[in-house]
């Protein structure tokens, strides 16, 4: 349990964060959104591997 699980956990927050943005920034109803935002904060690893898969487009 060295520095690299804190290298690791800050690279994951920057792909959440960036997977928050382009979410927020999709061109769907609001509702989408922020279901989508809510379950990427919940479960942040499966909720990120769904928004890959199934996420909003666009």
């Amino acid at each position: 349990m060295g520095p690299e699980i804190g290298l690791l956990g800050l690279i994951w927050l920057f792909v959440l964060v960036w997977a928050i943005i382009k979410t927020a920034q999709a061109r769907v109803g609001v509702f989408v959104r922020f279901v989508w935002i809510v379950v990427l904060i919940l479960f942040p690893v499966v909720g990120f591997l769904f928004w890959i898969f199934l996420g909003p487009k666009g």
